[in-house]
C-alpha cells in the first residue's frame, strides 16, 4: 500500500520533506532545512529515513527551507537523481553553496566565541557545520533538469511538474500511482503563488486528484493590495531619508531581492522616492539575479516581454561581492538603501549591517517577508528590545516596519481559492508548511465550504494512500 510520511513542514512552516513510498519505489518531494530555532535541532538529528534507499529527489523550488539539507542526504548516502526546472536547479547550486559555507563560517565564529565565554560544549548545536562546501558541490553532478508539464515515468510512478507561480523555476510536483490496482494521484503543492505578481504568471491549478500536499503560510491573513505595498514602500523610504538615516531590509537572495530590485527601478524613474544609493549587498542575490536575468523565458507578472535593458539596473545601484566592500557599506555618508540576506535575518550580511543601523534612531529596518518563529527576523519584528546579534546585545532605537504585501506566497483567501478550483472532491488534503494556527483556519475553512476531508499531519505522521 503507498504511504505517505511528513517528515518537516508539519505544524511550522520551514523543514518542507515529505516521503512517499510504494511496493518499488521511495520518493523525497523536497529536502528542506528548518529554519525556526524551536526546529532546528531536527536538521542535525540521525535521519528518519536511510538515504541510500532514496530513488529520487523532486524539490519544488530553490529556498532553503525546500532544499537545504540535500548536502547532508548525499553526504549520509543518497546516490539518486534530484529532479526539478533548469532553473531551479541552477539556483539550488548556488544556495546550496552559500548555505554551506555560511555553515562553515559559522561553526567556526560559534567555536571561537564559545571559546572565549568558556562555554564549549555547553550549547544545544554542535560547533561543526552541519555540512561543507564539498558536501554541497556533490550534490551538482545528480541534477537533472525537467521541464513543466512534461511527464516522466519512473518504476511504476509518473511524475509531471506545473507552475506554482511563486519563484522563477517553482513547480507542484504531481504524482500518478497505483493503489490496489487503481490509479492514483498527489499533488504536492510547494510554496503556492499569488495571482497578480510583478515577475510570476498565476500558479497552475490542479483540477481533479485524489490527494493534495498544501501549503497554508498566510491561512490566516490577508495582504495588502499591491498598490498600497508600492505606496507604503515609498513612504517609509522618504520618511527614513528626511530623518537622513538608512533603510536596511533583510531579504531572501531568490526572487524578493529582484522584486525590490524592480520596485525601486520603477519608483526612482517615476520620481516617488528620492534618488537614494541602493546597495545589494549580498553575492548569493547577485548570482541569482544573474541566472533571473538569463531566464527571460520564465519572467511572467509585470515583467513578462521586459524588452529595455535589465528590469534590475538602475543607476545608483551597487552590488558588493566581496567583504571588504560589504564593510565599507558603514562608511557611506546620507541616507541609503542596504539590500542584505538572510530574508529572517537568521545569518549572512544582514547581521553586521543590523550591528551598524539597529541603535540608531534615524534608521528603519524593514521586513519584507515571512518570519518565522524563532528567527531574528520574528524576534526584532516582535518588539524585543535589546536583542542579541553576533554573540553581543544591542539596543533597538531605529524604527522597524514590516511589509507583507511583497509575498511570494498566496494569501487566505487566494489559498481558497486556489483549492476551489480542484472539480471534483478529493480523498484527502493535507496541510501543511503552516504555523499551527495558519493551517488550523485554512483547514477548517476548506472543511466549512466543501465537506470535504482535510487533516493537519502532524511530524513523522504516516498515511496509507
Amino acid at each position: 500500500m503507498p504511504k505517505l510520511t511528513f517528515l518537516g513542514a508539519a505544524g511550522n512552516v520551514t523543514g518542507s520533506r515529505y516521503l512517499f513510498e510504494d511496493t518499488n519505489t521511495q520518493l523525497l518531494v523536497d529536502c528542506g532545512m528548518y529554519q525556526e530555532r524551536d526546529f532546528q535541532s531536527r536538521n542535525w538529528n540521525p535521519s528518519p529515513l536511510e538515504p541510500s534507499l532514496i530513488d529520487a529527489v523532486f524539490l519544488t523550488h530553490a529556498h532553503i527551507d525546500h532544499c537545504g539539507l540535500l548536502p547532508k542526504l548525499v553526504h549520509d548516502g543518497f546516490k539518486g537523481p534530484v529532479y526539478a526546472t533548469d532553473a531551479t536547479l541552477e539556483m539550488a547550486e548556488v544556495m546550496l553553496l552559500d548555505s554551506a559555507r555560511i555553515q562553515e563560517e559559522d561553526a567556526d565564529n560559534k567555536k571561537r566565541r564559545h571559546t572565549r565565554e568558556g562555554r564549549r560544549g555547553k550549547t544545544p548545536f554542535p560547533e561543526e557545520p552541519l555540512y561543507t562546501v564539498e558536501d554541497a558541490q556533490a550534490c551538482v553532478p545528480l541534477f537533472r533538469p525537467l521541464e513543466r508539464n512534461k511527464k516522466l515515468k519512473l518504476d511504476g510512478i509518473s511524475a509531471t511538474l506545473f507552475n506554482a507561480g511563486h519563484v522563477m523555476g517553482s513547480a507542484m510536483v504531481y504524482l500518478e500511482f497505483e493503489s490496489g490496482g487503481e490509479a492514483r494521484t498527489i499533488c504536492f503543492s510547494g510554496d503556492i503563488g499569488r495571482p497578480d505578481r510583478l515577475l510570476q504568471d498565476a500558479p497552475d491549478a490542479p483540477t481533479k486528484l485524489d490527494y493534495l500536499v498544501m501549503e497554508s503560510t498566510y491561512g490566516d491573513r490577508e495582504h495588502p493590495p499591491a498598490e498600497d505595498v508600492k505606496a507604503r514602500l515609498g513612504a517609509v523610504i522618504k520618511e527614513t531619508a528626511e530623518r537622513g538615516g538608512n533603510i536596511v531590509i533583510p531579504a531572501f537572495a531568490l526572487e524578493r531581492t529582484q522584486e525590490l530590485l524592480y520596485f525601486l527601478k520603477t519608483m526612482f524613474k517615476d520620481g516617488s522616492i528620492p534618488q537614494l544609493p541602493v546597495f545589494v549587498d549580498s553575492p548569493m542575490a547577485i548570482r541569482l539575479t544573474e541566472i533571473f536575468s538569463r531566464h527571460p523565458e520564465l519572467w511572467g507578472g509585470d515583467i513578462e516581454g521586459f524588452k529595455k535593458g535589465s528590469p534590475f539596473e538602475f543607476p545608483g545601484l551597487t552590488l558588493t561581492g566581496s567583504a571588504a566592500d560589504s564593510r565599507a557599506i558603514a562608511k557611506e555618508k546620507g541616507s541609503s538603501i542596504i539590500i542584505a540576506g538572510s530574508g529572517m535575518a537568521n545569518g549572512g550580511r544582514i547581521k553586521h549591517h543590523l550591528v551598524n543601523n539597529i541603535s540608531r534612531s534615524e534608521n528603519t529596518i524593514l521586513f519584507v517577508g515571512y518570519q518565522a518563529r524563532g528567527t531574528l527576523g520574528r524576534v526584532i519584528v516582535n518588539g524585543a528590545d535589546p536583542v542579541r546579534i553576533l554573540g553581543h546585545e544591542y539596543e533597538v532605537r531605529a524604527k522597524v516596519e514590516q511589509l507583507h504585501g511583497l509575498s511570494a506566497h498566496a494569501g487566505r483567501t487566494e489559498l481558497l481559492n486556489w483549492a476551489s478550483q480542484i472539480l471534483e472532491a478529493p480523498r484527502r488534503i493535507f496541510i501543511t508548511h503552516g504555523e499551527e494556527e495558519a493551517a488550523t483556519a485554512v483547514a477548517g475553512e476548506l472543511r466549512r465550504r466543501t465537506g470535504w476531508e482535510v487533516s493537519t499531519p502532524e511530524y513523522r505522521q504516516s498515511f496509507e494512500l
